[in-house]
C-alpha cells in the first residue's frame, strides 16, 4: 500500500526561485549560454512545457508561505499584438484551473505606457489587496524601480520581459531573446550569400528580450559577412511596416532578407514585396496563424522562431508556488478537480504534510493508493518482563515510532 496526501484545490506549490541580476543586452557569455541551451533537453513532466526548466537549483521559497486563498494582482504591459492577446487569454485559463486558491484576481493593462504601468503598480500596492504580484514589464529600465519597490512589500513574479533589479523576485525566464534571434538569423545566413543585403525590423526599443534578439542576430550577421542595410522600428504597426520596407527598396533595390525580432507585423512586410510585384525574399515570422498561413500559400522560405505563450500560465503557478509545497498537480480531466501534492509517502509523512497545509487554509484529505504492501519488524531487544517490554514502547510511541510487544520462544 502507498500513502498518498490530496488537497481539494489546485496548487500550491514548492518554487524555483532567486534574483534578476544587472545585465548588458548584448552579453556574449548570455548568448553562448542561450545557444547551448536551445539543443539542451529540458527537466520536468514531458507533458507540461509550461512547467519545465532547465537546470536543477531550486530555492526555498517557504518564508514567503500565507495562507490562502491568495489574492493575485497582474500588471500587464497590454495587449498590442496577436501575441499577447493569446498569453493573456491562455493565463485566464489557467487562473480558472486554481478557483479554490484564488480569492481574487486583479489586472491591469498598461496600454504600453511606462508612466501608466508604474501607476497600476503602486494603486495594486496601495490596495492592500496583492498577496503576489505578476508583471510583464512594458519596457526594462523603466519599470526596475517599481518592481523593486513592489518586491519589499510583496512576493513577485516577472515574466514575458525582464528588470534590471537584484531584488529578490521570481522570474520566469524562457530563452526566447538571445535564442529567437540565433534562430532567425543563422537560417538568413545559411540562405542567403555572402554580403547578401538585411533590412532588421524591430518593434520598439528598450525591452530586453527584444535587445538580447537583435544583438544575437546582430552579431551573427557580422560573423557571417551578411550586409545589414537598415534597422528600424514599426511599433508593431503594419502600415509602417510596408513603409519602410517600400522605401528600402526604393534606396537599396533588391534585399535577400528581412530580419524580424517578432512576427506580429511579417505579413505587411511580405506585402510590401508583393504589392511592386517582386519576388519575396526570406522574411522570418513567429508561430502566428497569419504568418504561418501566409507562408504555406506562398511556398516562399522563411522561418518562425517561437517564444511560447504558455508561459502566461507559468506566472499563475509560479505566484501559487511560493507558498512552500513541492511537486503539486492537477489530478482529473473533469470538475470537480484535486490536487496531489508530492510523491506517495508513509503515513505519518502524509500525516504530517497534510497538518501543514490544513494550518496555510486548505481542506485536505488523506488517500490511499493502491500498490505492493511491504512491512518489515525490526527487533528492539530482549525484555526479562512483559511489563519492561511495554515500557520500552512507550518510549517509542513518544518518538513517533509504532511498535508492537511480541513474545518469542
Amino acid at each position: 500500500m502507498r500513502i498518498g496526501m490530496m488537497i481539494g484545490a489546485a496548487a500550491v506549490l514548492a518554487l524555483a526561485a532567486g534574483t534578476v541580476q544587472a545585465q548588458s543586452f548584448d552579453d556574449p557569455k548570455e548568448f553562448e549560454a542561450q545557444r547551448a541551451l536551445m539543443s539542451a533537453k529540458a527537466e520536468g513532466p514531458a507533458d507540461k512545457p509550461w512547467e519545465q526548466h532547465f537546470g536543477s537549483q531550486m530555492v526555498d521559497t517557504a518564508k514567503y508561505k500565507k495562507a490562502g486563498p491568495y489574492k493575485l494582482c497582474f500588471s500587464n504591459a497590454g495587449v498590442g499584438n496577436p501575441w499577447r492577446v493569446v498569453g493573456w487569454t491562455t493565463m485566464q485559463a489557467e487562473v480558472d484551473l486554481h478557483k479554490a486558491d484564488i480569492a481574487s484576481f486583479t489586472v491591469a493593462d498598461a496600454e504600453g505606457k511606462d508612466d501608466k504601468q508604474i501607476s497600476d503598480i503602486k494603486a495594486m500596492l496601495a490596495s492592500g489587496n496583492c498577496d503576489a504580484l505578476i508583471v510583464s514589464p512594458n519596457t526594462t529600465a523603466a519599470l526596475t524601480p517599481a518592481v523593486e519597490e513592489a518586491c519589499k512589500q510583496v512576493p513577485v513574479i516577472v515574466f514575458d520581459r525582464g528588470v534590471l533589479t537584484d531584488c529578490p523576485v521570481t522570474v520566469v525566464k524562457p530563452i526566447g531573446g538571445y535564442a529567437f534571434g540565433i534562430a532567425a538569423a543563422e537560417y538568413i545566413a545559411a540562405n542567403v550569400p555572402k554580403g547578401g543585403k538585411v533590412l532588421a525590423l524591430r518593434i520598439l526599443p528598450g525591452v530586453d528580450v527584444l535587445e538580447n534578439r537583435w544583438a544575437a542576430a546582430k552579431r551573427i550577421f557580422d560573423e557571417k559577412g551578411i550586409q545589414v542595410v537598415g534597422m528600424e522600428f514599426t511599433d508593431g504597426d503594419r502600415a509602417k511596416t510596408k513603409s519602410i520596407v517600400e522605401d528600402t527598396l526604393t534606396r537599396v533595390g533588391k534585399l535577400d532578407a528581412v530580419w524580424m525580432d517578432a512576427g506580429a507585423t511579417s505579413v505587411a512586410a511580405i506585402e510590401a514585396f508583393e504589392d511592386q510585384g517582386m519576388d519575396v525574399p526570406i522574411v522570418t515570422g513567429e508561430d502566428q496563424q497569419d504568418f504561418l498561413q501566409k507562408w504555406k500559400q506562398s511556398g516562399m522560405k522563411a522561418v518562425a522562431p517561437t517564444y511560447p505563450t504558455y508561459q502566461w500560465r507559468t506566472a499563475v503557478i509560479a505566484a501559487l508556488r511560493e507558498q512552500g509545497f513541492g511537486g503539486a498537480f492537477v489530478v482529473g480531466e473533469r470538475e470537480p478537480l484535486s490536487v496531489q501534492v508530492g510523491l506517495p509517502l508513509p503515513l505519518r509523512g502524509a500525516v504530517q504534510t497534510a497538518e501543514r497545509l490544513r494550518a496555510s487554509g486548505h481542506a485536505v484529505r488523506i488517500a490511499v493508493q493502491p500498490g505492493e504492501a511491504v512491512t518489515f519488524a525490526i527487533r528492539h531487544g530482549n525484555f526479562a518482563t512483559q511489563r519492561e517490554a511495554e515500557t520500552k514502547g512507550q518510549e517509542l510511541i513518544r518518538l513517533g515510532l509504532v511498535n508492537q510487544v511480541v513474545r518469542v520462544k
